[in-house]
């Protein structure tokens, strides 16, 4: 028996990118305003919501592949929303920390930022809304305790 793909419109990889840019595109406009990247300000918010921490964990927390991460690193740092610093316990490791402007981004965009999620919940309704999100960090169960993006 040949068995056959499901329509591209019950294909969860595609339909999982479709949501991604209906809940994205906002977001890019936001930041577009602001001059940093979607995968910057991922790495923003891990650091101003978890402090201090290494590379690794901030791969981890925020989605991204290391190569890719310091690259970004070293966009932030050169705009002063980063520093690093060698780890006083184990001068082998680095460890960043968002500066004040960074916060400083954070905060301007804060209004902005909580009104696109209070649109998209008063769009699918606050019960499907928290739903959504169980499931998709299902998907991710490794992520699913440390992420509450």
């Amino acid at each position: 028996m040949t068995r056959a793909l499901p329509s591209t419109s019950r294909s969860l990889p595609i339909a999982l990118l479709r949501a991604r840019e209906e809940v994205m595109g906002p977001i890019r406009a936001m930041l577009a305003n602001v001059g940093i990247t979607e995968q910057q300000w991922r790495v923003l918010r891990v650091l101003d919501e978890r402090g201090a921490m290494e590379p690794t964990r901030i791969a981890e927390d925020s989605c991204l592949l290391l190569p890719s991460l310091t690259r970004i690193l070293q966009k932030l740092e050169e705009r002063g929303l980063i520093v690093r610093r060698r780890d006083e316990e184990d001068k082998r490791k680095q460890i960043v920390q968002i500066t004040p402007a960074g916060s400083e981004v954070i905060a301007e965009n804060l209004e902005t930022s909580i009104a696109l999620t209070e649109r998209m919940r008063a769009r699918l309704g606050a019960g499907r809304y928290e739903m959504l999100l169980d499931l998709l960090n299902e998907l991710g169960v490794d992520g699913a305790e440390r992420s509450g993006d």
